[in-house]
């Protein structure tokens, strides 16, 4: 059984809030193993708001796949993936994203935009925000989960305002 699954959901509560398969439809996590890999991936030191990381599972074995914006986060995933008993094979397909100023600049005008906002600052709270700021040489991409089609379009209209965006993709989701 192949699932895959996307970061940037309710950190609080990571099996009521997780997953969306690759086909965009909501799915829990369904086995212990699944279960254990979210909580590896949402324990990494290193992860936040910047990144995104989601799995697939086929069986034991788990492609990790996303965007980091450090080398360590993808490391450290691929080996405390590696480590949970009943874990097969790991491939780490995760890609660290460049380094660069002007990205890392629109990462904080965007972080600041959107969580600044009076309506959108609730997204912000706990120990992993549900929406996620990925910024690849100036491309933008907000994933993750928001409870209404109104903020899901707040986000797209505050993050827009910004200069230096070359391109935007909304792929927010709406919470179940």
């Amino acid at each position: 059984m192949k699932k895959s699954f996307l970061s940037g959901l309710l950190g609080l509560s990571l099996v009521a809030a997780l997953a969306v398969s690759a086909s965009a439809q909501s799915q829990a996590p369904t086995n212990d193993l699944e279960n254990a890999v979210v909580k590896a991936l949402f324990s990494l030191p290193h992860y936040g708001v910047f990144d995104n990381l989601f799995f697939e599972a086929n069986g034991s074995d788990v492609t990790l796949m996303g965007q980091a914006v450090l080398e360590i986060t993808k490391a450290e995933a691929a080996k405390r993936v590696a480590r949970i008993k009943g874990i097969g094979a790991v491939t780490n397909s995760i890609e660290v994203l460049p380094p660069s100023p002007s990205d890392d600049a629109l990462r904080m005008s965007l972080y600041r935009a959107i969580f600044g906002a009076a309506d959108l600052h609730r997204y912000s709270m706990g120990a992993d925000p549900t929406i996620h700021i990925i910024v690849k040489g100036g491309h933008v991409t907000l994933v993750g989960m928001v409870s209404s089609e109104a903020d899901r379009q707040r986000a797209e209209m505050v993050s827009k305002s910004l200069p230096g965006i070359f391109s935007f993709t909304n792929a927010l989701r709406l919470a179940q």
